[in-house]
């Protein structure tokens, strides 16, 4: 694949130096960099406001009935609870891929946001009327599901405003910036919910002002950034995508993008790094929730989710880590390197940490485990918009949005089968330990191999790569 000015060649370690300081003025000096790029503010700004409204609607409906799979007493529940949440909408993540690459994204980004707030509204009007089946499910799995059709653009759409050599740092910023925001949003919910005396009229207030915020989302999409800014590129004298003959060619271009990816070793490697590191994580977030509910704590539900709030929380900072740690990495080692080198330590922070089944130790395996897993995410995003051309990348992140989220329902529900109630059980933990490692060292051998179509595609270079290089 090409290699970007200053980068290493292959996954080998020549020309190493050992690594400097990891410090925040570096940080600091990095995100200045990225953020004095207009575009990117634009685009970035939608991002954070998108991503408190996602906070706000995750714990409205976590306040109103208790949907998520810390509620769940038995390994089969709580793995149902993953499919639900996981499976549905990835399964048409794909074809919303095309489209990605078919229609202006700055126009998805600003409509899928109206779509959000029509089905924010419909999740409200259920909510008022007491209902807490099927239909509200459904409403919310609708509200979802056009949310990862959103975040897909947004990923897509990142080369256009950042130049090439800092796709990494926006990386890092982008996805950890959004996180704290969505949680930002959630402290707002709750506080929303207690003022409103966690009624259900409180509960679709709390969803309305999450509406609110998807709003304004696309009003800055479609105020800030011209229709073409963020691609896909079109040759010169191509019509602009049409609804229904679009529709018609779907399936025919969702299979030229699976075959492209699989022709080029390095997103297809990517993605294959990001599935099997994703199942494996399915298979530690049942284990740790049912440990939480089973073993630590099996005797008080709510003293438990205290416990696990906390384990989520330095998980969190963790997860914010990784954007002080990968980008000054990513200097000294190839992406793919640094892939295989987080994997491993995924294997032996699951095998030194986990194994102890001890709360204290788990903190920190909460947080190495999502250090290490946000930074395989920030590289293999990396490799997607560098190494895949702009006209198949929304296809190629659609695939990736599945590969993250079909993967954890997949080890959710493959570990029924072995997982025990209480979920303490050394051999499964030292079974996951194993597979990360088998995982990094197979993506270190396919990885070294050269892709079976040649040169691999490339980007068009934004607008802000070549300002910066001229």
């Amino acid at each position: 694949m090409p290699q970007q000015p200053g980068s290493r060649s292959g996954l080998g370690f020549a020309r190493f130096r050992p690594l400097r300081r990891i410090s925040g003025s570096a940080f600091v000096s990095d995100l200045r960099t990225v953020l004095a790029e207009r575009d990117f503010r634009h685009l970035f700004s939608v991002r954070l406001i998108s991503q408190t409204g996602d906070g706000i609607v995750t714990a409205a409906i976590g306040s109103y009935v208790f949907f998520s799979a810390t509620v769940y007493t038995s390994p089969a529940a709580g793995a149902v609870a993953f499919t639900v949440l996981y499976l549905p909408y990835s399964a048409i993540g794909p074809f919303a891929g095309v489209l990605i690459d078919r229609w202006s994204r700055r126009q998805i980004l600003a409509l899928s946001a109206l779509v959000r707030s029509a089905f924010v509204v419909l999740t409200a009007a259920l909510m008022v009327s007491g209902n807490r089946s099927v239909p509200l499910y459904v409403a919310y799995l609708l509200v979802l599901g056009v949310n990862r059709f959103f975040l897909a653009s947004l990923s897509a759409a990142l080369p256009h405003v950042v130049p090439s050599d800092k796709l990494v740092m926006a990386n890092s910023v982008s996805p950890t910036a959004g996180g704290i925001m969505a949680l930002i949003g959630g402290l707002v919910a709750g506080g929303l919910n207690a003022a409103t005396g966690d009624t259900e009229r409180g509960a679709a207030i709390t969803m309305l002002v999450a509406g609110a915020c998807y709003l304004a989302a696309g009003l800055v999409a479609a105020a800030t950034m011209s229709r073409d800014l963020l691609g896909p590129v079109r040759e010169p004298g191509a019509p602009p995508g049409r609804l229904l003959s679009d529709l018609a060619s779907v399936t025919a271009e969702l299979a030229a993008g699976a075959r492209y990816a699989l022709r080029r070793r390095g997103p297809a490697t990517a993605l294959g790094a990001t599935g099997g590191n994703k199942f494996l994580y399915g298979i530690l977030f049942l284990m740790s929730i049912l440990l939480y509910r089973n073993y630590f704590y099996p005797h008080s539900a709510p003293v438990a989710e205290a416990h696990y709030i906390l384990l989520a929380s330095v998980s969190g900072v963790g997860y914010f880590c990784a954007a002080l740690v990968v980008p000054p990495a990513a200097r000294r080692l190839s992406k793919p390197t640094l892939i295989t080198l987080l994997l491993a330590l995924c294997a032996v922070t699951t095998a030194g940490f986990g194994e102890t089944f001890d709360q204290v130790a788990f903190l920190g395996f909460g947080f190495f485990l999502y250090l290490t897993s946000q930074g395989v995410a920030i590289c293999a995003t990396t490799i997607l918009q560098e190494d895949v051309a702009d006209a198949y990348r929304g296809r190629m992140f659609a695939f990736y949005d599945v590969m993250f989220n079909v993967t954890i329902a997949a080890g959710a529900l493959i570990s029924i089968t072995f997982m025990p109630r209480t979920g303490r059980s050394p051999v499964v933990m030292g079974a996951v330990a194993a597979a990360y490692a088998v995982i990094a060292a197979g993506y270190w051998l396919l990885a070294r191999q050269p892709s079976a179509g040649g040169e691999s595609g490339t980007s068009s270079p934004s607008a802000a790569a070549q300002s910066s290089s001229s």
